[in-house]
C-alpha cells in the first residue's frame, strides 16, 4: 500500500511524481528530489547552496512528517548539485549539520543543471521507520 505525501506550502509538482510515498503502513518513506523553492515555484536563495541546502533539508523534513518520520530515519540520500568543486563545502556542512549519527549513506552528484534556473542542489531521500 502506498500513501501519497504532499505537505502543505510545497509547491505542485510539475509532471505525474509524488513528493514523497508512505509504503508498506509506513515503514518506508521515499521523498522525491526536492529543491529550494517556495508555494509558487520561484526559487529560494539564488546562488547560495547553503541557504538552498538548508531549504531542501526542512522540505524533506515536512515531507518525512507526514509520515511520521524525521531526518533521523533516513537511511539514505543523494545531492544533486551544479558546481561540485564552488559548492562542496557548503553543501557539506549544512548535510553534516542537519544530520544525525549514525548518518545515512550518501552520495554527491554533479549535475550540468537542475529543473529550475537558479537551484543549486537537489536532494532525495528513502527512509525506514521502526516500530511501525
Amino acid at each position: 500500500m502506498k500513501t501519497t505525501l504532499v505537505p502543505r506550502g510545497h509547491s505542485k509538482p510539475v509532471g505525474k511524481y509524488s513528493p514523497g510515498l508512505s509504503v508498506d503502513g509506513g515503514r518506508f518513506v521515499f521523498v522525491s528530489g526536492q529543491v529550494a523553492t517556495d508555494e509558487q515555484g520561484n526559487v529560494v536563495a539564488p546562488g547560495d547552496a547553503a541557504k538552498q541546502t538548508e531549504i531542501v533539508f526542512e522540505r524533506i523534513e515536512q515531507v518525512l512528517a507526514q509520515a511520521q518520520a524525521t531526518l533521523a530515519d533516513l537511511v539514505s540520500v543523494v545531492i544533486y548539485v551544479v558546481d561540485v568543486k564552488r559548492d562542496f563545502a557548503a553543501v557539506s556542512g549544512v548535510r553534516n549539520r542537519v544530520l544525525s549519527n549514525p548518518p545515512p549513506t550518501s552520495a554527491l552528484v554533479e549535475v550540468s543543471s537542475l529543473v529550475e534556473d537558479g537551484c543549486l542542489v537537489e536532494i532525495s531521500g528513502i527512509a525506514v521507520v521502526a516500530g511501525t
